[in-house]
């Protein structure tokens, strides 16, 4: 199944917790009428019915409070409100035991007949957490997810032509990271400016920076790891852009202007002229704190240069 828009990762972490935000976006999801179906039957049941024992909270409780509107967070303190807080303690066994069920247990027998079902023979598959994590085109054993990291945003910047979509979308996918572009967060007026050859103002720029750095703040606020492109070639832009610059990585596509031209040149379908180049290498700002891999290089050596450089 490919990945479902709103959904993450099974271990992803609310506060201190894992599965507890994958639970909230499934009632969300299907009370917008986004859930897949092969979802529903198990909704309060399964992982969704383990996390409100532990919680001490009944399903049809939380899904109302869930709808009635707050951040993750708010409906975590609701739950200890409800159930008794957990301790450091409590919440780390829980962890441990979600991420290991279907390992040498009593599910072991169902988690093989599901990695058959589901088609994922020949998979690194041991858990249920790796189950669904390999489902919806995540690989939790090549960016080692047990770990439960703090997330990550990978920012990758550069002039049109650098290959920001290209090296973002392969990076994310490698990962199996959530992935915005850049052009998705301009207002049809901006992208209709640059269609036309006419550079942006900075206030043009304003709405659509904010955009993003509320699209960071989000994953992070989730705790989703993702790739986001943004030429961001200023740095107050990228000031502008980066919300808590701490869990933030920049990576600067930096390269001969010539060589970025001829790309531009032979690229169709995008708003971005070939003669606006001169004056984004004009604005350009190149950062201090950033990873500069050579973009002369095939993306995929690229991706593979900025896994090892972030230890990804």
């Amino acid at each position: 199944m490919p990945r479902i828009p709103g959904l993450r990762s099974n271990y992803a972490k609310v506060d201190r917790l894992v599965y507890f935000g994958r639970m909230l976006d499934k009632i969300r999801l299907q009370a917008a009428a986004k859930l897949p179906p092969d979802y529903l039957n198990n909704l309060g049941a399964g992982f969704d019915g383990r996390c409100c024992v532990f919680l001490g909270v009944e399903y049809a409780a939380l899904k109302s409070r869930v709808l009635a509107g707050g951040t993750d967070r708010d409906v975590l303190a609701w739950c200890h409100e409800q159930g008794g807080a957990r301790t450091d303690d409590q919440c780390n066994i829980w962890n441990r035991f979600m991420m290991k069920v279907g390992w040498r247990d009593d599910r072991t027998p169902v988690l093989r007949q599901r990695i058959a079902d589901y088609g994922l023979g020949g998979k690194p598959i041991e858990t249920f957490f790796d189950l669904n994590e390999f489902d919806e085109a995540r690989d939790p054993v090549a960016t080692r997810a047990w770990e439960l990291r703090d997330p990550l945003v990978v920012l990758v910047m550069g002039v049109a032509g650098s290959g920001k979509t290209t090296v973002g979308q392969q990076l994310a996918d490698t990962l199996g990271w959530n992935f915005a572009d850049a052009d998705e967060f301009h207002a049809p007026a901006n992208i209709a400016k640059m269609a036309a050859g006419q550079p942006l103002s900075d206030d043009d720029r304003a709405p659509w920076l904010a955009a993003i750095r509320a699209h960071i703040s989000s994953m992070l606020e989730r705790g989703e790891n993702a790739v986001v492109t943004c030429s961001a070639l200023k740095e107050k832009y990228r000031r502008d852009a980066v919300a808590e610059p701490a869990k933030v990585k920049i990576v600067h596509l930096a390269g001969d202007f010539n060589l970025i031209l001829d790309r531009l040149n032979r690229r169709t379908g995008h708003f971005m002229k070939p003669d606006m180049l001169r004056s984004q290498f004009e604005t350009l700002e190149p950062p201090s704190d950033a990873f500069t891999p050579d973009i002369a290089r095939p993306p995929g050596e690229i991706v593979a240069e900025i896994r090892r450089a972030f230890s990804l």
